[in-house]
Protein backbone atom coordinates (compact mmCIF):
# COMPACT_ATOMS: atom_id res chain seq x y z
CA UNK A 1 0.00 0.00 0.00
CA UNK A 2 1.33 3.42 -0.98
CA UNK A 3 0.27 7.01 -0.30
CA UNK A 4 -0.74 8.69 -3.55
CA UNK A 5 -2.11 12.07 -2.45
CA UNK A 6 -1.74 14.64 0.31
CA UNK A 7 -4.28 17.45 0.81
CA UNK A 8 -4.30 20.14 3.49
CA UNK A 9 -7.38 21.91 4.86
CA UNK A 10 -6.93 25.28 6.56
CA UNK A 11 -10.20 25.67 8.42
CA UNK A 12 -11.50 28.89 9.94
CA UNK A 13 -12.85 28.16 13.40
CA UNK A 14 -16.22 29.80 13.93
CA UNK A 15 -16.68 32.37 16.71
CA UNK A 16 -16.07 32.29 19.61
CA UNK A 17 -12.93 30.56 18.25
CA UNK A 18 -12.46 28.17 21.18
CA UNK A 19 -9.43 26.07 20.31
CA UNK A 20 -7.87 28.79 18.15
CA UNK A 21 -8.79 30.81 15.08
CA UNK A 22 -7.95 28.00 12.68
CA UNK A 23 -7.34 24.28 12.44
CA UNK A 24 -4.86 22.67 10.02
CA UNK A 25 -5.89 19.18 8.91
CA UNK A 26 -3.92 16.95 6.54
CA UNK A 27 -5.54 14.20 4.48
CA UNK A 28 -3.57 11.29 3.05
CA UNK A 29 -5.03 8.99 0.39
CA UNK A 30 -3.64 5.60 -0.60
CA UNK A 31 -3.68 3.75 -3.90
CA UNK A 32 -6.30 1.41 -2.39
CA UNK A 33 -8.61 4.33 -1.56
CA UNK A 34 -8.06 4.31 2.22
CA UNK A 35 -8.04 7.84 3.61
CA UNK A 36 -6.41 9.08 6.83
CA UNK A 37 -6.65 12.42 8.63
CA UNK A 38 -4.25 14.15 10.98
CA UNK A 39 -4.09 17.58 12.59
CA UNK A 40 -1.09 19.90 12.73
CA UNK A 41 -0.47 22.19 15.71
CA UNK A 42 1.83 24.92 14.38
CA UNK A 43 1.60 28.62 15.19
CA UNK A 44 5.15 29.76 14.48
CA UNK A 45 4.11 30.80 10.96
CA UNK A 46 0.74 31.43 9.32
CA UNK A 47 -1.46 28.43 8.52
CA UNK A 48 -1.40 28.92 4.76
CA UNK A 49 2.39 28.88 4.90
CA UNK A 50 2.14 25.64 6.87
CA UNK A 51 -0.01 24.17 4.09
CA UNK A 52 2.70 25.05 1.55
CA UNK A 53 5.30 23.40 3.76
CA UNK A 54 3.14 20.27 4.01
CA UNK A 55 3.12 20.05 0.21
CA UNK A 56 6.91 20.33 0.12
CA UNK A 57 7.45 17.61 2.70
CA UNK A 58 4.83 15.38 1.09
CA UNK A 59 6.48 15.64 -2.33
CA UNK A 60 9.87 14.69 -0.92
CA UNK A 61 8.97 12.00 1.57
CA UNK A 62 5.28 11.07 1.78
CA UNK A 63 4.02 10.40 -1.73
CA UNK A 64 4.74 6.75 -2.66
CA UNK A 65 5.64 5.93 0.96
CA UNK A 66 4.09 2.96 2.74
CA UNK A 67 1.85 4.32 5.56
CA UNK A 68 2.53 1.16 7.60
CA UNK A 69 6.21 2.09 7.96
CA UNK A 70 5.51 4.96 10.32
CA UNK A 71 8.82 4.94 12.20
CA UNK A 72 10.83 4.96 8.96
CA UNK A 73 8.79 7.79 7.43
CA UNK A 74 9.07 9.81 10.64
CA UNK A 75 12.86 9.48 10.69
CA UNK A 76 13.13 10.44 7.03
CA UNK A 77 11.08 13.60 7.56
CA UNK A 78 12.91 14.45 10.78
CA UNK A 79 16.32 14.16 9.12
CA UNK A 80 15.33 16.60 6.37
CA UNK A 81 18.26 18.98 5.94
CA UNK A 82 20.11 16.82 8.48
CA UNK A 83 18.74 18.89 11.36
CA UNK A 84 17.71 15.91 13.50
CA UNK A 85 16.71 18.15 16.40
CA UNK A 86 13.43 19.47 17.88
CA UNK A 87 11.76 22.05 15.66
CA UNK A 88 8.13 22.94 16.49
CA UNK A 89 7.27 23.82 12.88
CA UNK A 90 8.76 20.79 11.14
CA UNK A 91 7.73 18.34 13.87
CA UNK A 92 4.25 19.84 14.01
CA UNK A 93 3.82 19.11 10.30
CA UNK A 94 5.29 15.64 10.78
CA UNK A 95 2.85 15.05 13.64
CA UNK A 96 -0.18 15.60 11.43
CA UNK A 97 1.21 13.37 8.68
CA UNK A 98 2.09 10.66 11.20
CA UNK A 99 -1.40 10.84 12.70
CA UNK A 100 -2.95 10.41 9.27
CA UNK A 101 -0.79 7.33 8.66
CA UNK A 102 -2.08 5.76 11.88
CA UNK A 103 -5.63 6.53 10.77
CA UNK A 104 -4.95 4.70 7.49
CA UNK A 105 -3.35 1.73 9.23
CA UNK A 106 -6.25 1.41 11.65
CA UNK A 107 -8.87 1.63 8.93
CA UNK A 108 -6.99 -0.88 6.78
CA UNK A 109 -6.86 -3.30 9.72
CA UNK A 110 -10.46 -2.60 10.71
CA UNK A 111 -9.37 -1.62 14.22
CA UNK A 112 -9.22 1.55 16.30
CA UNK A 113 -5.70 2.92 16.67
CA UNK A 114 -5.81 2.13 20.38
CA UNK A 115 -5.96 -1.60 19.59
CA UNK A 116 -2.70 -1.24 17.66
CA UNK A 117 -0.99 0.51 20.60
CA UNK A 118 -1.53 -2.22 23.16
CA UNK A 119 -5.26 -1.93 23.63
CA UNK A 120 -7.52 -0.06 26.03
CA UNK A 121 -6.84 0.17 29.72
CA UNK A 122 -9.63 2.74 30.21
CA UNK A 123 -13.24 2.44 29.04
CA UNK A 124 -13.98 6.15 29.61
CA UNK A 125 -11.71 9.17 29.98
CA UNK A 126 -11.81 11.95 32.54
CA UNK A 127 -11.85 15.38 30.89
CA UNK A 128 -11.31 18.99 31.89
CA UNK A 129 -12.10 22.30 30.25
CA UNK A 130 -10.95 25.90 30.40
CA UNK A 131 -13.25 28.44 31.98
CA UNK A 132 -14.02 30.21 28.72
CA UNK A 133 -15.45 33.75 28.66
CA UNK A 134 -19.00 34.05 27.32
CA UNK A 135 -21.75 36.63 26.90
CA UNK A 136 -23.05 36.13 30.43
CA UNK A 137 -19.61 36.05 32.05
CA UNK A 138 -17.12 37.89 29.81
CA UNK A 139 -14.61 38.67 32.57
CA UNK A 140 -13.83 35.27 34.07
CA UNK A 141 -10.12 36.16 34.18
CA UNK A 142 -10.49 39.43 36.04
CA UNK A 143 -13.70 39.09 38.10
CA UNK A 144 -13.58 36.45 40.85
CA UNK A 145 -17.37 36.20 41.07
CA UNK A 146 -17.70 35.51 37.34
CA UNK A 147 -14.90 32.95 37.51
CA UNK A 148 -16.63 31.21 40.39
CA UNK A 149 -19.98 31.18 38.60
CA UNK A 150 -18.46 29.75 35.41
CA UNK A 151 -16.60 27.09 37.36
CA UNK A 152 -19.78 26.10 39.20
CA UNK A 153 -21.60 25.87 35.86
CA UNK A 154 -18.95 23.57 34.35
CA UNK A 155 -18.97 21.37 37.44
CA UNK A 156 -22.77 21.20 37.37
CA UNK A 157 -22.66 19.58 33.95
CA UNK A 158 -20.12 16.96 34.88
CA UNK A 159 -16.58 18.32 34.86
CA UNK A 160 -14.54 17.51 37.95
CA UNK A 161 -11.55 19.62 36.89
CA UNK A 162 -11.41 23.16 35.47
CA UNK A 163 -8.47 25.16 34.13
CA UNK A 164 -7.91 28.90 34.26
CA UNK A 165 -4.95 31.28 33.96
CA UNK A 166 -5.69 34.63 35.62
CA UNK A 167 -2.10 35.80 36.15
CA UNK A 168 -2.21 38.43 33.41
CA UNK A 169 -1.39 38.56 29.68
CA UNK A 170 1.59 36.76 28.23
CA UNK A 171 4.35 38.99 26.90
CA UNK A 172 7.26 38.82 24.50
CA UNK A 173 9.50 39.19 27.56
CA UNK A 174 8.50 36.14 29.61
CA UNK A 175 9.63 35.01 32.10
CA UNK A 176 9.14 37.92 34.38
CA UNK A 177 8.34 38.56 38.02
CA UNK A 178 4.59 38.63 38.72
CA UNK A 179 3.35 41.99 39.88
CA UNK A 180 1.48 42.41 43.13
CA UNK A 181 -1.69 42.87 41.03
CA UNK A 182 -0.99 39.59 39.20
CA UNK A 183 -0.66 37.76 42.49
CA UNK A 184 -3.64 39.33 44.25
CA UNK A 185 -5.89 38.67 41.23
CA UNK A 186 -4.68 35.07 40.99
CA UNK A 187 -5.30 34.46 44.68
CA UNK A 188 -8.74 36.08 44.61
CA UNK A 189 -9.91 34.12 41.56
CA UNK A 190 -8.47 30.80 42.72
CA UNK A 191 -10.01 31.27 46.16
CA UNK A 192 -13.41 32.16 44.72
CA UNK A 193 -13.39 29.09 42.47
CA UNK A 194 -12.37 26.80 45.31
CA UNK A 195 -15.17 28.20 47.49
CA UNK A 196 -17.68 27.73 44.67
CA UNK A 197 -16.80 24.13 43.78
CA UNK A 198 -15.52 22.86 47.12
CA UNK A 199 -14.04 19.39 46.76
CA UNK A 200 -16.16 18.54 43.71
CA UNK A 201 -13.47 19.61 41.24
CA UNK A 202 -9.71 19.93 40.89
CA UNK A 203 -8.31 23.36 40.08
CA UNK A 204 -5.78 23.57 37.26
CA UNK A 205 -3.80 26.82 37.43
CA UNK A 206 -2.10 27.86 34.18
CA UNK A 207 0.60 30.45 33.54
CA UNK A 208 2.02 29.49 30.11
CA UNK A 209 5.66 30.05 30.99
CA UNK A 210 5.17 33.62 32.15
CA UNK A 211 7.44 33.75 35.15
CA UNK A 212 10.98 33.37 36.34
CA UNK A 213 11.53 30.55 38.79
CA UNK A 214 11.72 33.04 41.66
CA UNK A 215 8.50 34.70 40.60
CA UNK A 216 6.68 31.41 40.11
CA UNK A 217 7.72 30.25 43.57
CA UNK A 218 6.34 33.45 45.15
CA UNK A 219 3.02 32.95 43.38
CA UNK A 220 2.83 29.22 44.10
CA UNK A 221 3.24 29.76 47.82
CA UNK A 222 0.20 32.02 47.85
CA UNK A 223 -1.85 29.48 45.86
CA UNK A 224 -0.97 26.41 47.92
CA UNK A 225 -3.78 27.13 50.42
CA UNK A 226 -6.31 26.26 47.68
CA UNK A 227 -4.66 22.92 46.83
CA UNK A 228 -4.58 23.13 43.00
CA UNK A 229 -3.97 19.87 41.19
CA UNK A 230 -1.34 21.52 39.05
CA UNK A 231 0.71 24.66 38.38
CA UNK A 232 1.05 24.68 34.61
CA UNK A 233 4.23 25.77 32.83
CA UNK A 234 5.38 28.12 35.61
CA UNK A 235 8.61 29.03 33.77
CA UNK A 236 9.76 29.22 30.17
CA UNK A 237 9.33 25.94 28.34
CA UNK A 238 12.95 25.40 27.27
CA UNK A 239 14.56 25.62 30.71
CA UNK A 240 13.60 22.45 32.61
CA UNK A 241 16.27 23.15 35.22
CA UNK A 242 14.45 26.37 36.14
CA UNK A 243 11.09 24.60 36.23
CA UNK A 244 12.67 22.02 38.54
CA UNK A 245 13.53 24.80 41.00
CA UNK A 246 9.83 25.59 41.20
CA UNK A 247 8.85 21.93 41.53
CA UNK A 248 11.22 21.51 44.49
CA UNK A 249 9.81 24.49 46.36
CA UNK A 250 6.03 24.08 46.07
CA UNK A 251 3.53 21.45 47.12
CA UNK A 252 1.55 22.05 43.91
CA UNK A 253 2.44 19.50 41.20
CA UNK A 254 4.05 21.16 38.18
CA UNK A 255 2.60 20.41 34.73
CA UNK A 256 4.16 21.21 31.35
CA UNK A 257 4.54 20.00 27.78
CA UNK A 258 2.29 21.75 25.27
CA UNK A 259 5.25 23.62 23.76
CA UNK A 260 7.68 20.70 23.79
CA UNK A 261 8.42 18.51 20.81
CA UNK A 262 10.03 15.07 20.38
CA UNK A 263 10.98 12.59 23.07
CA UNK A 264 14.28 14.38 23.75
CA UNK A 265 12.63 17.51 25.16
CA UNK A 266 10.32 15.43 27.33
CA UNK A 267 13.19 13.24 28.51
CA UNK A 268 14.83 16.41 29.84
CA UNK A 269 11.85 16.82 32.18
CA UNK A 270 12.64 13.43 33.66
CA UNK A 271 16.36 14.14 33.99
CA UNK A 272 15.71 17.39 35.88
CA UNK A 273 12.60 16.16 37.74
CA UNK A 274 10.94 19.32 36.44
CA UNK A 275 7.28 18.26 36.31
CA UNK A 276 5.00 15.56 37.68
CA UNK A 277 2.38 15.93 34.94
CA UNK A 278 3.34 15.93 31.25
CA UNK A 279 1.07 17.50 28.62
CA UNK A 280 2.15 16.50 25.10
CA UNK A 281 0.16 17.93 22.23
CA UNK A 282 -0.02 15.17 19.62
CA UNK A 283 -0.06 17.73 16.80
CA UNK A 284 3.31 19.12 17.89
CA UNK A 285 5.20 16.49 19.88
CA UNK A 286 5.78 14.16 16.92
CA UNK A 287 2.46 12.38 16.64
CA UNK A 288 0.84 9.33 18.18
CA UNK A 289 3.86 7.02 18.34
CA UNK A 290 6.07 9.78 19.73
CA UNK A 291 3.45 10.50 22.38
CA UNK A 292 3.32 6.80 23.31
CA UNK A 293 7.10 6.87 23.79
CA UNK A 294 6.84 10.07 25.83
CA UNK A 295 4.21 8.45 28.04
CA UNK A 296 6.51 5.47 28.59
CA UNK A 297 9.35 7.74 29.71
CA UNK A 298 6.90 9.50 32.02
CA UNK A 299 5.69 6.19 33.44
CA UNK A 300 9.24 5.09 34.20
CA UNK A 301 9.83 8.46 35.87
CA UNK A 302 6.74 8.32 38.08
CA UNK A 303 4.90 10.99 36.09
CA UNK A 304 1.39 11.16 34.64
CA UNK A 305 0.07 12.25 31.24
CA UNK A 306 -2.62 14.84 30.51
CA UNK A 307 -2.68 15.38 26.71
CA UNK A 308 -3.03 19.02 25.71
CA UNK A 309 -5.77 20.23 23.37
CA UNK A 310 -6.06 23.81 22.27
CA UNK A 311 -6.74 22.67 18.74
CA UNK A 312 -9.41 21.02 16.60
CA UNK A 313 -11.39 17.81 16.89
CA UNK A 314 -9.19 15.59 14.71
CA UNK A 315 -6.37 16.14 17.18
CA UNK A 316 -8.87 15.57 19.98
CA UNK A 317 -9.77 12.20 18.46
CA UNK A 318 -6.08 11.26 18.31
CA UNK A 319 -5.67 12.21 21.99
CA UNK A 320 -8.52 9.84 22.83
CA UNK A 321 -7.01 6.93 20.90
CA UNK A 322 -3.71 7.37 22.74
CA UNK A 323 -5.16 8.14 26.17
CA UNK A 324 -7.20 4.96 26.48
CA UNK A 325 -3.97 2.94 26.24
CA UNK A 326 -2.00 4.76 28.96
CA UNK A 327 -1.70 3.27 32.44
CA UNK A 328 -0.30 6.59 33.70
CA UNK A 329 -3.07 8.77 32.26
CA UNK A 330 -4.36 11.54 34.52
CA UNK A 331 -7.01 13.13 32.26
CA UNK A 332 -7.43 14.72 28.83
CA UNK A 333 -8.26 18.28 27.85
CA UNK A 334 -11.53 19.05 26.07
CA UNK A 335 -12.91 22.14 24.42
CA UNK A 336 -15.88 22.40 26.78
CA UNK A 337 -18.20 19.45 25.98
CA UNK A 338 -16.98 18.76 22.41
CA UNK A 339 -20.11 20.27 20.81
CA UNK A 340 -20.56 23.27 18.48
CA UNK A 341 -18.26 23.67 15.51
CA UNK A 342 -15.96 20.94 16.80
CA UNK A 343 -18.84 18.47 16.43
CA UNK A 344 -19.84 19.88 13.03
CA UNK A 345 -16.35 19.19 11.68
CA UNK A 346 -16.58 15.47 12.39
CA UNK A 347 -18.61 12.82 10.59
CA UNK A 348 -19.14 11.22 14.00
CA UNK A 349 -18.91 13.67 16.92
CA UNK A 350 -16.93 12.75 20.00
CA UNK A 351 -19.20 11.24 22.64
CA UNK A 352 -19.07 13.06 25.99
CA UNK A 353 -21.25 12.55 29.03
CA UNK A 354 -21.01 13.68 32.65
CA UNK A 355 -17.45 14.89 32.35
CA UNK A 356 -16.12 11.82 30.54
CA UNK A 357 -15.41 10.86 26.94
CA UNK A 358 -16.68 7.51 25.72
CA UNK A 359 -13.99 6.39 23.22
CA UNK A 360 -15.08 5.29 19.76
CA UNK A 361 -14.56 1.66 18.77
CA UNK A 362 -14.64 2.44 15.06
CA UNK A 363 -11.47 1.88 12.98
CA UNK A 364 -8.63 4.37 12.87
CA UNK A 365 -9.29 7.61 14.71
CA UNK A 366 -12.90 6.55 15.19
CA UNK A 367 -14.20 9.49 13.17
CA UNK A 368 -13.32 11.53 10.07
CA UNK A 369 -13.25 15.11 8.87
CA UNK A 370 -16.52 16.37 7.44
CA UNK A 371 -14.88 17.79 4.34
CA UNK A 372 -17.98 19.67 3.20
CA UNK A 373 -18.01 21.64 6.46
CA UNK A 374 -14.25 22.18 6.30
CA UNK A 375 -14.40 23.50 2.72
CA UNK A 376 -17.33 25.76 3.58
CA UNK A 377 -15.30 27.40 6.35
CA UNK A 378 -11.89 28.36 4.95
CA UNK A 379 -9.60 30.38 7.17
CA UNK A 380 -9.46 34.06 6.19
CA UNK A 381 -6.70 36.00 7.99
CA UNK A 382 -7.48 39.32 9.64
CA UNK A 383 -4.99 42.04 10.66
CA UNK A 384 -4.89 40.93 14.29
CA UNK A 385 -3.77 37.44 13.35
CA UNK A 386 -0.21 38.63 12.81
CA UNK A 387 0.30 38.73 16.58
CA UNK A 388 -2.29 36.17 17.67
CA UNK A 389 -2.06 33.25 15.29
CA UNK A 390 -2.78 30.45 17.73
CA UNK A 391 -4.46 31.93 20.76
CA UNK A 392 -7.68 33.18 19.19
CA UNK A 393 -10.15 33.51 22.03
CA UNK A 394 -7.64 32.25 24.57
CA UNK A 395 -8.21 34.07 27.86
CA UNK A 396 -4.84 35.84 27.88
CA UNK A 397 -3.57 36.60 24.37
CA UNK A 398 0.03 37.66 24.05
CA UNK A 399 0.85 41.36 24.36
Amino acid sequence: MKITDCTTFVIGNKPPHFGGKYFIVVKLTTETGVVGYGEIYVATVGPNTVATMVNDIAERWVIDADPNRIELLWRQMYSSGYSLRPDPTLVGIMSGIEMACWDIVGKDAGKPISDLLGGRVHDTLRTYTYLYPNAERPDVYSDPSQAAEQAAFEVSRGFDAVKFDPAGPYTAFDGHMPSLDDMSRSVAITGAIREAVGDRADLLFGTHGQFTAAGAIRLARQLEQFDPLWFEEPTVADAPEEMARVARQTTIPVATGERLTTISEFAALARHQAAAIWQPNLGRCGGILAAKKIAAIAEASGCQIAPHLYSGPILGAANIQLAVTLPNLLMIEGIQDWTGFHAELLTTPIQWQDGRVIPSREPGLGTALNEAVALANPYVPDPGDATDLHLGMHPNPIR
